[in-house]
């Protein structure tokens, strides 16, 4: 227990399970200091979670219950509060080996029991005078970088938001190109020194990115912001918009020699190069192009296809990288699509994980710290990479509110979750073991326990983030809840060690529920009363986080020489068509069996198998093929098996389009069955007409 708060006199923590030795440090020092007391590590580590930025002062046992003196310095130097609270040693123990233990450790002074109060008091008081005089000096050059951070960011975030919202785009167009552009150049970075690209390069490039499109401020918005396909004068003008990006730069008085200006100005001119030469303004052909115009141009064309236009509909991730790397949106650089090739899934998910927010105080703040240690006041590579490891913490809890956010420390085994976690589950803990712990272990089941670990433990530093659901038991009642999971390295890339995960589940309960009637949820699509692929693919994940021993198959397919209905009996009769085929399946298909439709003439089927899934396919398929008045209707098929292809929707879905596709480059009118042979075919979905 602590004593009352005093907001104005300095806190110091006593961490000791002798209540007698908390008891005589509290009489020697509680007239100047507000004591804090905990009984083991375990209390030291909540309070810490909880009031980090009120204590001065640390007093720590070595020999302690459930977690000791060295456990708690290790999740301190993990959690990066060593840097903040200076610790003191406490102990009888006097063995050269232990105290040389604790001072690799971090702490800063080592005091022997029995105590002697002047020593004491003396010690306490220097190590604090030292912190204090440390934190101004960190507060002072933090303050200094925080500004010049925010003078260049600020007027490159005032520049790209004007183009945005002239332009009408999302709003999040600008951070995601510079997302992307970022992740791209350190892959980049560690497949080749060809572009000498430093952690300097890569932060300069990536600020320069938000500046791609200023041009555009000068393209009228009629044609700007137009519905429909440009018409060939109209793209000519909309490609003025780079060259005029670059000269707005290039004019720019007595700053056109500053480095990031030079940057921002090869990125506006040269973004819609092309590595074969077929790109404008100049025509620039392979390594003519600078390597920040080539990966800012791949940027910005994935944004373009995953993002919604006025004259298109976003395309899936998937179909985005297919596109590219079938040369759909131009010639790119065969090592950057090598690049995107690898990182496609790492992408995907750093995507989901951004938002917009500034730079970190705590970031600027470790960065100061790291500058007066090295001696250094200026802003260096070394600096950037000190930042990274924060940067991913911070960006991933940051964007996350209301929801279940834990930490887990490898080294200790140990579980932090966040105030509101606990609170929500109902426990008052907010560290505890994650298999051994009883009172999560009536929360999440052990063997799923046991399977996050695995599944976490089985992803590496370039692919850290995994994605599942599990029912939680919340308050005596079990909810459906979305786990997300990024892992922690540390480390060289050639020494590179798993430290730990942070996480959060996401209550999607009343998602669910609003689900659980498919009579009730069935008119999701209003042409054909089936549900939508929103919908449906919420049901399947459901399903497929339950599945045990049944086997399922994902069921793709479209009708083939559909435009020729709507060519020759207009799209009214194309309409009656695809109802006719939405009744055929409802009336003959069984009730928990899922029948969406995906979009245009494609639908997807989702059912369970009992014994001969190839004689249940085939009279699916048999089913949908027929005659409707004039039209003769033939489809192409693909089918993937569950467990055979994947135990998750994407993996799935994926491999189901690859086998539609496969039916439709033999011939049509056939079904066919996911092999590893059709991987990396075409997409079956229609190519976006051109890239702006």
């Amino acid at each position: 227990m602590s004593k009352k708060r005093d907001l104005n006199r300095k806190k110091i923590l006593v961490v000791d399970d002798s209540e007698m030795n908390r008891s005589i440090l509290a009489d020697m020092l509680g007239d100047e200091y507000e004591i804090l007391e905990a009984t083991n590590g375990i209390e030291a580590i909540a309070v810490i979670k909880e009031r980090e930025s009120e204590i001065t002062l640390m007093l720590l046992d070595i020999v302690m219950p459930q977690m000791d003196g060295f456990e708690v310095l290790s999740v301190m130097n993990k959690g990066g509060w060593i840097g903040n609270i200076p610790v003191i040693m406490i102990s009888a123990e006097t063995s050269s080996n232990l105290v040389r233990q604790a001072y690799d450790l971090g702490v800063t002074d080592y005091i022997s029991r029995p105590f002697d109060g002047k020593v004491v008091r003396r010690r306490v008081n220097n190590t604090i005078m030292l912190y204090t005089k440390q934190k101004m000096l960190q507060g002072m050059i933090a303050e200094q970088i925080m500004e010049k951070e925010k003078s260049s960011s600020l007027m490159v975030e005032i520049l790209s938001n004007i183009v945005e919202f002239r332009n009408g785009e999302s709003g999040l167009h600008v951070l995601h190109v510079r997302t992307i552009t970022e992740t791209l150049l350190k892959y980049l970075s560690e497949k080749t020194d060809q572009y000498d690209l430093n952690h300097t390069k890569i932060a300069m490039i990536s600020l320069a990115s938000a500046l791609h499109d200023i041009g555009k401020i000068s393209i009228d918005e009629k044609i700007l912001n137009k519905p429909g396909k440009l018409t060939d004068e109209e793209f000519e003008i909309m490609k003025t918009h780079a060259a005029v990006g670059g000269d707005m730069l290039k004019n720019i008085s007595h700053r056109s020699e500053e480095e990031l200006v030079k940057v921002a100005y090869e990125i506006c001119r040269w973004h819609h190069e092309r590595y074969n030469g077929r790109g404008y303004p100049d025509g620039l052909k392979g390594e003519e192009i600078p390597i920040s115009a080539q990966v800012v141009a791949l940027a910005d064309v994935y944004d373009a296809l995953t993002s919604e236009r006025v004259y298109k509909p976003p395309f899936s991730h998937e179909k985005a990288v297919h596109m590219i790397m079938n040369g759909e949106c131009g010639v790119f650089n065969p090592l950057l699509l090598e690049c995107l090739q690898e990182i496609k899934d790492y992408l995907k998910d750093e995507l989901e994980l951004k938002s917009v927010k500034d730079v970190a105080g705590s970031e600027v703040q470790s960065m100061a710290e790291e500058l007066i240690a090295k001696g250094d006041v200026s802003a260096s590579d070394r600096t950037l990479r000190l930042l990274e490891q924060e940067r991913i913490k911070y960006q991933f809890f940051a964007s996350m509110s209301k929801e279940i956010q834990f930490e887990y420390n490898a080294d200790t085994d140990i579980v932090t979750l966040s105030e509101w976690g606990a609170d929500y589950l109902g426990i008052k803990e907010l560290i505890m073991h994650p298999l051994e712990d009883e009172k999560s272990a009536e929360i999440l089941k052990k063997e799923k326990k046991q399977e996050i670990r695995k599944k976490v433990r089985s992803t590496s530093y370039k692919e850290p983030v995994i994605s599942a659901l599990y029912r939680l038991r919340v308050k005596g009642e079990e909810r459906w809840h979305r786990l997300m999971v990024r892992s922690m390295w540390e480390g060289t890339e050639e020494d590179m060690h798993y430290s730990g995960a942070i996480g959060k589940f996401v209550n999607v309960d009343e998602d669910y529920k609003r689900m659980d009637s498919l009579e009730k949820e069935a008119a999701q699509d209003t042409l054909t009363n089936l549900f939508n692929h929103r919908n449906a693919r919420k049901l399947i994940e459901r399903i497929l986080a339950e599945r045990r021993e049944y086997t399922y198959s994902l069921i793709l397919f479209d009708l083939d020489h559909f435009k020729d209905a709507n060519d020759q009996y207009g799209h009214l009769f194309g309409d009656e068509v695809l109802k006719y085929v939405a009744r055929k399946l409802t009336d003959n298909l069984r009730k928990d069996d899922i029948i969406a439709r995906v979009g245009g003439d494609e639908f997807m089927i989702f059912v369970e198998h009992g014994g001969h899934y190839e004689a249940q396919i085939e009279r699916m398929f048999r089913l949908v093929t027929g005659q409707y008045e004039n039209f003769k209707i033939g489809v192409s098929m693909g089918v993937a098996l569950v467990p055979k292809d994947g135990e998750d929707y994407e993996s799935l879905f994926h491999a189901a389009d690859q086998a539609l596709y496969a039916s439709k480059r033999e011939g049509r009118n056939q079904y066919k069955f996911y092999d590893d042979t059709m991987e990396g075919t075409l997409s079956v979905l229609s190519p976006v007409d051109g890239e702006e």
